[in-house]
């Protein structure tokens, strides 16, 4: 394939609609890598099932809306209109959305911008869809979230909060993760089914993933039920082992009486057998800074203030991880708000350079937080995101960085000292309505006004484990959170006037 023969005049108004995408697309990508997705799409032809009629092939491409898989759309889009140019037909491509709570409007708009650069909404060999949950839609950028979803991420924060002194990575990232691979799994199998999955992975990553999935699987013994049928293709069989892992971690975080929620959150395994991956990681890299002119310019990607949050682009819960920092150091360390903050700022900055984020959006995310006005100013901005995104309180969110009702309430009696103290003559009482007693209505309410979670939840943590300081405690969780590079030992105070100590800290 040569570039003259991308240079073929359009027929008819698809081809000139394509011919115009393709032209902007042009213009705006730098040659070097129009270059790679010419040669990519030479080779992702020889992969397609139906090469005679390419038309007849789906390629799904998964779009979180950030930064990286913005590029990623891109850049197949550039391989079909290629293939298109090449042979006046090309394959089918399905572009899946998975949205949580924790993605504001500005990453839909984000999308959108990209749709429209890319003159996706008008062809009709494109097809867009949002998954929320287990529902699947076309996209729209006005589409409200979905009341269920956000009651389910709330109740997933809370609990897992609740056992880890809200420890970043795990409160917000694991639900999240898994849900991500319901969504792959329900978005490949939608219709008729995708025959290609598209990823920036490398093979090498790949294989690494997909070991450490079948490890955690075994580790946690998940039932033989939860594993796939006989016959089933490879991402089919780590969907099924995503799934048992997704049905022992929400038995843990929930209570394995929790039925309904813990099926409410299986991850879907009925993929095509036919589906394969294919990789553009040998062609091209997300480097965002080698493309930051097609992202922001072209593409019209928009760095927002919340939606842009240290390590991520499309998803503002890294800032409330920051936050929840500050607010732990400030009331359990009784030391301030602005040293807890540094201290995550300092650690998200880390991860920020480890995953090779170009310098100027590291200095954006440090500048955002590099006096005690923008410290202020970032603070009332989550606090209102967290009220309007999840409906918690910054009361309730003093209350998960203390994790006082999980392990049979260990650390109860120093958050009703501190935080509550009107309620220290009635402790033993808490502690026998936490154990399964009728309580009196009037506490009831008080401590779900306080938690911000019912007292059939506050039972299960209270029956549940609790994480200890260095030595784990929570063994589901700690399983999880042993393979993940998102975290780090960093060096510490855990009263105002030491002695300094080390403290692992998760996050984004």
């Amino acid at each position: 394939m040569t570039t003259l023969e991308l240079d073929r005049a359009p027929t008819d108004d698809v081809a000139r609609a394509r011919d115009q995408a393709f032209a902007g697309l042009r213009a705006a990508m730098p040659p070097d890598i129009m270059a790679e997705a010419l040669r990519c799409s030479g080779r992702l032809e020889a992969e397609l099932p139906n090469r005679p009629e390419l038309e007849k092939n789906l390629v799904l491409v998964a779009f979180g809306g950030g930064k990286d898989s913005a590029y990623m759309l891109a850049f197949v889009r550039a391989m079909q209109l290629i293939l298109y140019k090449v042979h006046g037909r090309t394959f089918r491509m399905r572009v899946a959305t998975n949205r949580h709570a924790g993605m504001p409007r500005a990453v839909m708009e984000n999308i959108d911008r990209e749709y429209r650069a890319l003159r996706l909404t008008d062809d009709p060999d494109c097809e867009l869809l949002l998954v929320d949950g287990d529902d699947i839609s076309e996209f729209d950028v006005d589409s409200p979230q979905r009341e269920h979803v956000v009651r389910r991420n709330r109740l997933d924060i809370l609990m897992t909060g609740h056992r880890t002194f809200a420890d970043g990575r795990p409160t917000f990232c694991n639900s999240c993760n898994l849900s991500v691979f319901n969504a792959f799994g329900l978005a490949a199998a939608y219709g008729d089914g995708a025959d290609v999955l598209i990823t920036g992975d490398s093979p090498q990553e790949q294989r690494q993933y997909t070991f450490w999935v079948g490890r955690l699987a075994r580790q946690l013994r998940t039932a033989p039920a939860a594993r796939p049928r006989a016959g089933q293709s490879g991402f089919g069989r780590v969907l099924g082992q995503l799934d048992g892992i997704a049905q022992s971690y929400f038995a843990d975080i929930h209570g394995p009486e929790a039925i309904d929620a813990i099926a409410a959150r299986r991850v879907s395994t009925d993929v095509p057998e036919r589906l394969r991956f294919f990789t553009i990681y040998g062609e091209t890299a997300y480097a965002a800074g080698d493309h930051f002119d097609l992202l922001t310019g072209f593409l019209g990607f928009q760095f927002d203030d919340l939606a842009f949050s240290f390590t991520e682009s499309d998803c503002a819960n890294p800032a409330l991880m920051a936050h929840l920092r500050g607010l732990k150091a400030e009331h359990l360390f009784r030391r301030s708000y602005d040293d807890g903050l540094a201290e995550y700022v300092e650690f998200a900055l880390g991860l920020m350079r480890k995953k090779d984020i170009p310098d100027g959006l590291v200095e954006m995310m440090r500048a955002r937080y590099d006096s005690p006005d923008a410290l202020k100013r970032m603070r009332l901005a989550v606090q209102e995101y967290a009220l309007e995104t999840f409906g918690l309180t910054e009361e309730q969110l003093v209350c998960m960085t203390y994790s006082p009702f999980a392990g049979q309430g260990a650390g109860l009696e120093q958050f009703v000292d501190r935080e509550h103290p009107g309620l220290a003559a009635r402790l033993g009482e808490i502690h026998r309505l936490l154990g399964g007693e009728p309580g009196d209505p009037g506490l009831v309410a008080e401590l779900e006004r306080i938690s911000g979670l019912e007292p059939s939840q506050l039972r299960v943590l209270y029956s549940r484990s609790v994480q200890t300081p260095g030595s784990g405690g929570t063994p589901v969780i700690d399983l999880i959170l042993a393979g993940d590079p998102h975290k780090a030992v960093i060096e510490t105070r855990h009263t105002q006037d030491g002695p300094n100590t080390f403290e692992q800290i998760s996050g984004r």
